[in-house]
């Protein structure tokens, strides 16, 4: 008989601290919630589930959020969740930087777990687009004696985030790009110059066009190309002048070697229009160019203003 009480006892002891253990307990669902990718500016609104998992009513007293980008949404407290209930609580990120956001969210009641937390988190991305930006738009290279090569550069710079040139490439083998190196990073507020050469391997005028390929959201750029191969020694100074207000019959072109004269006449009839080719030039001089009217009586006017031209060598 004595021994029935001291089995019941050891009973009694055994569960109560079971009972106690699941009386109020807050869960959650889901937790550790990741956003993804947020424009900065804008805001997502996630629901997380809250729920009394254990067997006695429990009462929510506060949220609050660790982490400047998130929020507790529109939620009345304090709040009464009896045994095995749920109430939906909205979360919102709202990212005001770009890159990676964390943060925690606390609920505090008087559960057996009386400051309940769990992890948020999500990116913020830029509005703005990236633009890689081209400067000039297109290159002249003038006359380049075939032979010989010309260079001339253009300036790259990014708005909106770095920029990556993955390709850079011409259509034209007699435009070359010298001591380039891909990939080429491009940051914001910096400028980088890229050489182009010009080497004609035939007379003529040489039409071409650069091709950007990079991450920026502009991409492909382009660049236009001109220039003119010049067959060595095939200089020439072609000169065009307003008419006469007189009467005239024609007009005489004198050439000098140096400002001011003295001057020598290189037409050898009268020359009637108001424009004449000089092909006797050398590549590398400096030459000075007047012109005078002549009249039906053979009168000669004073000369013109001087016109200097310069001759590429060779």
């Amino acid at each position: 008989m004595n021994s029935f009480p001291r089995m019941a006892l050891f009973l009694l002891t055994l569960t109560w601290p079971l009972v106690t253990a699941g009386a109020q307990q807050l869960d959650c669902q889901p937790c550790n919630d990741h956003y993804g990718r947020v424009q900065v500016g804008t805001s997502v609104q996630r629901i997380v589930t809250l729920q009394n998992v254990g067997t006695k009513s429990l009462r929510i007293r506060g949220a609050s959020t660790s982490g400047a980008a998130f929020a507790i949404g529109s939620f009345k407290l304090p709040v009464d969740l009896g045994a095995g209930k749920t109430v939906k609580m909205p979360v919102v990120f709202d990212p005001t930087t770009t890159g990676k956001n964390t943060g925690t969210v606390t609920i505090t009641s008087n559960a057996k777990n009386p400051k309940f937390a769990f992890d948020v988190a999500g990116v913020g991305v830029s509005t703005a687009k990236t633009q890689l930006n081209i400067s000039p738009a297109s290159l002249d290279f003038g006359n380049v004696t075939v032979g010989s090569s010309s260079t001339l550069s253009i300036t790259l710079s990014a708005t909106g985030g770095t920029v990556t040139v993955s390709g850079l490439q011409s259509n034209s083998p007699e435009y070359t790009l010298p001591g380039l190196n891909l990939p080429l990073t491009v940051a914001v507020g910096q400028n980088v110059t890229v050489t182009v050469q010009f080497a004609p391997n035939a007379s003529g005028t040489a039409a071409g066009k650069l091709t950007l390929t990079s991450s920026a959201d502009n991409s492909p750029g382009t660049v236009s190309l001109t220039g003119v191969g010049v067959a060595a020694g095939s200089h020439s100074a072609d000169l065009t002048w307003n008419p006469s207000n007189d009467p005239v019959i024609g007009y005489n072109v004198y050439r000098g070697t140096k400002r001011g004269g003295p001057y020598s006449q290189i037409n050898g009839v009268l020359d009637a229009s108001t424009d004449y080719t000089d092909s006797g030039v050398s590549g590398g001089a400096t030459y000075f160019y007047v012109v005078t009217a002549v009249n039906a009586l053979d009168q000669e006017s004073a000369p013109s203003n001087e016109v200097k031209v310069v001759i590429p060598s060779p």
